[in-house]
């Protein structure tokens, strides 16, 4: 039987936005467990130690833009580097807190990127991605 345990990982340098983030994903009870991380660093040396743990693993990261030291287009550089399983298993939509235009393009023209969100997250929009691109 399929584990429907689903996690997601918050990706974001803002404490503010991580704890209204995981705020927003509790209320919705889209997932059942939530992962931060206050850098792309942080994220990419969980993924490194459970490349090989899919339990482990999230089915969804919420990257944010704009990072100091590695912003999510420098996350996704490293990603797309993880091997072909963990990169299946983890759909990627970055956020964003002002919708730049060279950022849609850039999030748009990367294949492991599903959709760019405006922060603060919506439950609802957030639903529509999980429906649309996670199978339970």
């Amino acid at each position: 039987m399929e584990n429907k345990h689903r996690k997601v990982m918050l990706i974001d340098d803002n404490e503010v936005d991580l704890k209204i983030n995981s705020k927003i994903i509790n209320l919705s009870k889209l997932f059942d467990e939530i992962i931060t991380c206050l850098s792309g660093d942080e994220a990419l040396a969980y993924l490194n130690k459970h490349a090989d743990d899919e339990q482990n693993l999230p089915d969804f990261i919420l990257l944010d833009i704009q990072m100091p030291e590695m912003d999510g287009f420098d996350f996704m550089e490293v990603f797309k580097k993880f091997p072909e399983k963990l990169k299946n298993k983890c759909l990627i939509a970055m956020l964003s807190s002002t919708l730049d235009f060279g950022d849609i393009k850039k999030a748009e023209a990367n294949p492991y990127v599903i959709k760019l969100l405006k922060k603060p997250l919506f439950p609802k929009e957030l639903e529509e991605v999980l429906n649309k691109y996670l199978t339970a």
